[in-house]
Formats: C-alpha cells, sequence, structure tokens
C-alpha cells in the first residue's frame, strides 16, 4: 500500500525526498547514485552540493532515474521536476 500523498511529497525537503527514493527503489541505478547521495545533503533546490547547484543535482537525477518507477516514483519525480522548473 503507498502511504505517500502529493501533500506530503511537496512539503518533503529535497533530502526527505532522497530518502523516499532510497526507501521505495531498491536496485538505484548505478548512474543516478552519486545525484541521490548528493540530493541526501540539499534541503532545498537553491541548495549547492560543492560546485553543483541544486537544480543541477536534481535534474542529473531525474535523467538517470528512468528505472524507478511506481506511485511513489512517479509522486516523487513530478515534485523534483517541478521545483527544477522542468513541469
Amino acid at each position: 500500500m503507498n502511504y505517500m500523498t502529493p501533500g506530503l511529497i511537496s512539503n518533503a525537503s529535497i533530502s526527505d525526498l532522497a530518502r523516499i527514493i532510497s526507501a521505495t527503489w531498491p536496485k538505484v541505478n548505478y548512474a543516478a547514485k552519486p545525484y541521490l547521495n548528493a540530493m541526501r545533503s540539499l534541503q532545498s533546490i537553491g541548495d549547492a552540493f560543492h560546485e553543483d547547484d541544486g537544480k543541477t543535482v536534481v535534474i542529473y537525477f531525474l535523467g538517470n532515474a528512468s528505472s524507478y518507477r511506481g506511485e511513489t516514483a512517479k509522486l516523487v519525480k513530478a515534485e523534483l521536476k517541478k521545483r527544477a522548473g522542468l513541469k
């Protein structure tokens, strides 16, 4: 059963979304893993991870997360796209 709701997702920080992704994507794609790890240190899309801004980290994650599927994945990826200004 999916306990994630759009309201819960929209109020979560980027690091909270990264924890949700980790909990619901058992075999994280190797190319998405470094960006997922970076997202764990971001509170918002405006934060930076070393030399990369949060938006870049999120966009690169999304570009490598096509195998992250399911209802929770749809909600989380839609929220990340919205925050990155992609949707």
